[in-house]
């Protein structure tokens, strides 16, 4: 069954209660509030009954049969969570969450085709939403066809660099893909963006294990590097440049990261912490962010000015080996704490004015 996320009572809070009929719209409202704590605590027919007694109340709301239809999704009557929301698409006050539930009653009805076809009539109404984008690709994921994914995710990002799932799911497919040096980049960024959730700490270690196998020690002392196999160049990169503007993951990303590990034996959390320290500063003495804008190197350059480069990538990859950052933290709290104050008050920035997404061409700043 498709994850649902919780349903956007929220917005009900501010719905107007002025003009003709006031005493009914607030009585609805009270109603579909009640429902929610009713579903919050699994009493989803009692919810129901309370939806429906507020649809008749208001019936104009077009809340109230969307909260019913998640209601009857949580009971799996797709079919009848169908009936209230397919009305819904065609009323002026419509939103991409009711695209999104309506192709999720279709999923879980296994009708995938159908689905798709109600995220892409939803993505022509609202071109920006990340969250359709999102569905587009896992309906392409649960095809296995997963570079089609990748361009709904990337897409998503693109256009609603707010809306962190898509950076997630980014970061899955391409940390285990053959360039997986944009895996590392969305992962940080989602990471930064979802701190402390349960996805937070699996894009923790797949960071870690992504670099652990990426970066290969020998015997001999020689070591390899491989988080791009994409060597091809962009016409966009080449014409008129004065420069010929190198592929980024093994013309810039590969060799900058070679340079930072050079005197390392083995991939740890210690060792890593020298790397990422070793690359931020490389990657700006070479003047890369001027030719590679992207926010995130900027933020890391930002948190090493400030002194705390040590415990931030201490925090970023701590699932990668929890042992090792207890052991770390333990000997270091003084620093954890003055981490942990500053990072409150300086989080990494992604708005419309300052995102990062695969094929940018303009700064970002």
């Amino acid at each position: 069954m498709k994850y649902l996320l919780p349903a956007f009572i929220c917005l009900l809070l501010t719905l107007p209660l002025t003009g003709f009929g006031q005493s009914r719209k607030e009585q609805a409202l009270t109603k579909a509030q009640e429902a929610q704590k009713l579903l919050d605590g699994g009493d989803t027919d009692g919810a129901v009954k309370l939806l429906e007694e507020a649809i008749k109340l208001d019936p104009a709301n077009i809340n109230y049969p969307y909260e019913l239809s998640y209601a009857y999704i949580s009971r799996k009557d797709y079919a009848l969570a169908l009936s209230h929301l397919e009305p819904l698409l065609a009323n002026k006050d419509v939103t991409d969450l009711i695209y999104e539930l309506t192709g999720t009653c279709y999923e879980n009805m296994e009708q995938s085709p159908k689905a798709m076809e109600l995220y892409e009539q939803g993505l022509t109404k609202f071109p920006a939403s990340g969250r359709l984008y999102q569905d587009c690709g896992l309906v392409e994921m649960g095809r296995k066809e997963y570079n089609r994914a990748l361009v709904y995710f990337e897409k998503g990002i693109a256009s609603d660099p707010l809306f962190s799932s898509n950076y997630y799911w980014a970061s899955r497919l391409f940390c285990h893909s053959t360039e997986s040096v944009w895996g590392m980049i969305y992962g940080e960024l989602f990471v930064n963006m979802e701190r402390g959730s349960k996805r937070s700490a699996e894009i923790s270690k797949l960071l870690y294990d992504t670099y652990k196998s990426q970066i290969k020690f020998r015997a001999d002392t020689t070591f390899t590097v491989s988080f791009s196999k994409q060597a091809s160049l962009d016409p966009q990169d080449t014409a008129g440049a004065p420069k010929m503007k190198l592929p980024f993951g093994v013309g810039v990303y590969e060799p900058t990261i070679a340079l930072a590990a050079f005197n390392e034996k083995s991939i740890t959390l210690a060792s890593l912490d020298r790397i990422r320290k070793n690359f931020v500063e490389l990657y700006f003495a070479n003047g890369q962010e001027k030719t590679y804008p992207n926010i995130l190197f900027d933020y890391q350059d930002e948190v090493l000015k400030a002194g705390h480069m040590e415990a931030y990538n201490h925090w970023l990859l701590m699932e990668g080996d929890l042992t090792a950052f207890s052991e770390w933290h333990n000997a270091n709290s003084g620093k954890w704490l003055s981490f942990g104050i500053w990072f409150k008050d300086h989080p990494l920035v992604i708005d419309k004015q300052h995102l990062f997404y695969r094929g940018q061409r303009q700064p970002s700043k």
